[in-house]
């Protein structure tokens, strides 16, 4: 008999996860609380302008094509995408802009345009991070860091060996300081530790290796919008015959002797062999798994930042943006302190804009656009929002009117705001965390929970709250971790 596989929620992971699986013969079954799949990555309408929930850049598309071509299938029969030629436009308060273009030559020669002398500094720091994230990819992205076989291989040894290249031991602001001068530059390349939920003055000189992501690999969007990444990986599943349940929220994890055997469903149990929960680890320990002991990862959990998100219907469009939109804060420092350190959001906050409308014309009428404007805060822990959200949407105009020289109060036609309490309850995303634990120390990639469990058989993790941690790419990473530790 085929082994039976409870995948709990639908995810990009969840969804990976359960087409993966049913590759490789397994009866699949997910389970998800809403009635739509994608998590954060799925999307909502307000009037007749179309939304993406929660993430929107899009890199290392190849790990979505992965999953199609071992399906055996064409991903054009189902997800279609394209490069940008833009990959974020930056602007700050003097009225100083710059294009970081996808292509790592025609960014290095905007920077040689736009920052004088900084060219080869540049060209150096792009040529270690593309280094560094091949050091890495192997063991730390694509392999459980808590299984011994992973260290005993040829790639572990090289990565060992360059451990110093690797700047684990230094912070990635430190790092950029040793290269940089300009300040605006500085600012470009510490953006990044934002990417998974941390300060650049306290996370490790390694996530320099993001911004390859970008330039060295690109940055794309698809062709209907970033949630139909999760919702090709569900027609694909549907397809291969992976069963879903919807409105269908996991009250318990089965476990007798040391074993998972099944869930339990509105009091009824469903029996399986395997099961994968692609739910926040804390939460599924708190709520699912009560009375079994909370593993070291757990007790050490500390979230990483939230965000408090503008959804706006804007009634014209704007030439002076591009897809994605950085407006820099006049103090980094000071807005990192408030945000880890205050547990508040600074006055003067970078402000980050995307309109997916420029890319996917339906999403918004006619010389309309949709607004998703987010800003990085801490995670909930009693602030109130109400009165923070009401705060920040004047500053954030104030500062949106001054840098491109607008006047948007008048343009915004209809909105919704989500704060970190909103994303707690729409996402099940402990304490509004965006990325699971914070990776702010310079250990965090040894002290995410791993993708399985020590202490229950047949129990995983997929998802951004486990190895190798949040985003679209590494939450692929954990579904293919989980499929290869599985088989």
């Amino acid at each position: 008999m085929k082994k039976k596989v409870i995948v709990i929620g639908s995810g990009v992971a969840g969804l990976a996860v359960s087409i993966r699986l049913k590759t490789k013969g397994y009866d699949v079954e997910v389970y998800e609380k809403n009635d739509n799949v994608g998590g954060k990555l799925s999307d909502f309408y307000i009037d007749n302008f179309r939304h993406d929930f929660g993430p929107k850049l899009f890199t290392m598309p190849n790990l979505v094509k992965d999953i199609f071509i071992d399906a055996g299938v064409n991903i054009d029969d189902y997800f279609k995408y394209e490069k940008l030629d833009i990959a974020c436009k930056y602007f700050w308060d003097d009225g100083y802009t710059f294009n970081a273009y996808s292509d790592n030559k025609r960014f290095t020669n905007e920077i040689q345009r736009k920052f004088n002398k900084e060219e080869e500094r540049v060209k150096s720091y792009i040529y270690k991070s593309k280094k560094k994230f091949n050091l890495v990819k192997k063991i730390f992205l694509e392999k459980s860091l808590h299984r011994i076989s992973t260290y005993l291989s040829f790639d572990a040894f090289k990565a060992i060996i360059n451990i110093i290249q690797l700047n684990i031991f230094i912070t990635l602001d430190s790092l950029n300081k040793r290269y940089f001068s300009d300040k605006k530059l500085i600012q470009i390349f510490n953006r990044y530790a934002t990417y998974n939920g941390s300060s650049p003055y306290l996370t490790s000189g390694i996530m320099s290796i993001i911004q390859h992501l970008e330039h060295g690999l690109g940055v794309y969007m698809p062709r209907k919008g970033i949630s139909d990444i999760s919702y090709s990986l569900f027609n694909l599943a549907k397809d291969m015959g992976v069963k879903f349940h919807f409105n269908s929220e996991i009250n318990q994890i089965l476990v007798k002797n040391k074993s998972v055997f099944g869930v339990t469903v509105n009091e009824i149990n469903h029996k399986a062999d395997i099961i994968i929960s692609n739910m926040d680890v804390s939460l599924t320990y708190d709520r699912l798994l009560k009375g079994h002991n909370k593993p070291f990862f757990i007790k050490k959990y500390q979230p990483s930042s939230s965000a408090v998100v503008f959804y706006w219907n804007m009634n014209r469009s704007f030439s002076n943006i591009n897809v994605h939109n950085i407006i820099f804060s006049k103090n980094q420092e000071k807005e990192f302190d408030y945000i880890f350190n205050k547990k508040s959001i600074y006055n003067d906050p970078t402000v980050y804009i995307c309109s997916t409308s420029k890319i996917v014309k339906e999403d918004a009428p006619d010389g309309c656009e949709n607004w998703f404007i987010l800003i990085n805060s801490p995670f909930d822990n009693g602030q109130d929002w109400e009165i923070i959200k009401k705060d920040l949407k004047n500053d954030i105009i104030k500062k949106i009117n001054s840098t491109l020289k607008v006047n948007i109060e008048n343009n915004i036609i209809n909105e919704k705001i989500l704060t970190p309490v909103d994303i707690e309850i729409e996402t099940l995303s402990k304490f509004g965390s965006l990325y699971g634990s914070s990776s702010n120390s310079l250990q965090s990639a040894f002290v995410r929970h791993p993708n399985f469990s020590k202490n229950i058989n047949n129990l995983y993790f997929c998802g951004g709250s486990v190895h190798p941690g949040g985003g679209i790419p590494l939450c692929l990473n954990s579904a293919k971790i989980v499929s290869e530790l599985i088989n």
